[in-house]
């Protein structure tokens, strides 16, 4: 019987294998087990282990997920063949679970797929959402946001900083407030009891969001682990809070309406919906705030916990931007977003924060429509497409040096965090991430302005400990615990904030 069952297990993988070939489809490792695929060659963190197998077989594989078969590629040539001649092709999304229960059953923008709804939607975020005149108009919530930040570090002088939370408390009080004007964090929080439900729902969206579903490629899995069961009802508390922050909105706006400068990004929707109400539904609302909650708190947060370690790590870099911050905004106000897009190497830092540190390390999944040609091999219709950014952006085939942190790579090219197809943490054609502007705002502003109000060094000798986590947004392993205190030059002005 076990020599049957060998025997049978053999011919499965060589017949598998050869097919492949005579098919004309990628590279593809060998061998895939029945049922299983290549999942036995996986392990966290995920960008590693993808890139790994990468180097080993090529830059264009075909892999088996269970029963998914997945495209991975991880060179800027494959990378552009995707997202140019073939950008429609792959303009879908794979039918994940945390599209059908998180994402309103594949209606968010996220998990929309390619058509005239996720159109609809990409308009709506880009022309009312994220459009740069709403961004500026709700540029005081974020530099009112950034001051708070600080004058809570100038109170906690010559003591140990949590960085990790700073960061993710601003963000999220950041995006709140832009949503539905409250803050849920820190200080001058009134509504106690939503907003510890609030954080409750946070923490276990962000939980989510960061393991891996096995039962995307396993079905009975979903079925027998509760995974399906825990998302429902995670699903259910975030549509009711939200849902709750809207009818607030709704009766106040029966009562006034809030000039254009002050509206919240709920009262911009619902005074859309005024005029059409069929397509500015509730759940249409909902759905976008959902996404825009999950998608620029955390994204941001990383990033800047990112940034502040390498720079305790290399004090050389700290100091010349600094001294650049000095000379071009001075002592006698804090930075505004103005002032940070006046300072080059605080932008050349940043691109190579996301160069070697990229929030999303694995670009959100695609999935082709129909049949297309990767590399000069078949890729059928229904092959969910993985591009392995971190891969692509710490290659040493495509970037000198890779490991070594050196903004000054960047000085020179244009503001942004785009290399054509060798740096792109925002992902790039239809279905990039419409939130690169206020994300390169905040984290512009934020970093700029610690750096601008405080010297920070590391607790101890030791370097800060740069080993990654597991999770998307592919967070630091250990938070970042940091000395700070108050430049000389700028505390007259910070017991001012």
């Amino acid at each position: 019987m076990i020599l049957q069952f060998l025997l049978f297990l053999v011919l499965y993988v060589l017949t598998k294998h050869f097919l492949n070939k005579i098919r004309n489809l990628p590279p593809s490792p060998f061998p895939a087990l029945p049922i299983i695929g290549h999942l036995h060659l996986l392990h966290k963190p995920l960008h590693r282990s993808l890139s790994a197998i990468s180097n080993r077989y090529g830059p264009v594989l075909i892999l088996q997920f269970g029963y998914r078969r997945v495209l991975l590629v991880s060179s800027p040539s494959a990378v552009e063949e995707c997202f140019t001649k073939n950008d429609v092709v792959f303009a879908n999304r794979p039918r994940l679970l945390h599209g059908k229960h998180l994402g309103y059953n594949y209606t968010s923008l996220v998990w929309a797929p390619y058509g005239d709804l996720w159109r609809n939607l990409r308009k709506l975020s880009s022309l009312e959402i994220l459009s740069s005149h709403r961004l500026q108009l709700l540029s005081s919530i974020r530099s009112d946001e950034v001051k708070l930040l600080i004058r809570r570090l100038f109170k906690s002088k010559d003591e140990t900083v949590d960085l990790k939370s700073a960061f993710f408390e601003l963000m999220l009080n950041v995006m709140m407030r832009m949503i539905s004007g409250k803050r849920y964090y820190g200080e001058n929080v009134e509504e106690k009891e939503a907003a510890a439900s609030f954080r409750r729902i946070v923490r276990e969206t962000f939980q989510s969001a960061g393991t891996s579903n096995m039962g995307d490629y396993l079905p009975l899995l979903a079925k027998i682990g509760g995974v399906e069961k825990r998302m429902l009802d995670l699903q259910e508390r975030r549509d009711g809070f939200i849902q709750v922050l809207i009818e607030e909105h709704r009766k106040r706006m029966s009562i006034s309406l809030s000039e254009e400068k002050n509206k919240t990004l709920i009262e911009v929707l619902l005074t859309l919906q005024r005029s059409d109400p069929e397509y500015y539904t509730d759940e249409t609302i909902k759905s976008l705030m959902l996404v825009l909650l999950a998608a620029g708190t955390d994204t941001s947060a990383v990033t800047m916990e990112w940034a502040m370690s390498l720079l305790v790590n290399n004090p050389e870099i700290l100091k010349k931007a600094q001294s650049e911050i000095d000379n071009v905004v001075g002592h006698d106000h804090l930075m505004n977003e103005f002032d940070a897009l006046k300072i080059p190497y605080l932008h050349c830092i940043i691109s190579e924060v996301m160069r070697m540190y990229p929030a999303g390390p694995l670009l959100v999944p695609h999935e082709s429509s129909e049949e297309c040609s990767i590399g000069g091999y078949r890729v059928p219709p229904g092959t969910m497409l993985l591009v392995n950014m971190w891969s692509i952006q710490n290659d040493p085939r495509v970037w000198e040096e890779p490991k070594k942190f050196k903004p000054e790579r960047f000085e020179g090219c244009e503001a942004g965090v785009r290399d054509g197809f060798r740096l792109m943490p925002f992902g790039s054609g239809r279905r990039s991430c419409p939130g690169e502007g206020l994300a390169l705002r905040m984290v512009g502003l934020t970093l700029g302005s610690v750096l601008q109000c405080f010297e920070w060094e590391r607790v101890g000798k030791e370097m800060v400990d740069m080993t990654e986590g597991v999770g998307l947004t592919m967070p630091k392993a250990q938070p970042l615990i940091v000395k700070c205190r108050p430049r000389p030059s700028m505390v007259n002005l910070l017991s001012q904030v």
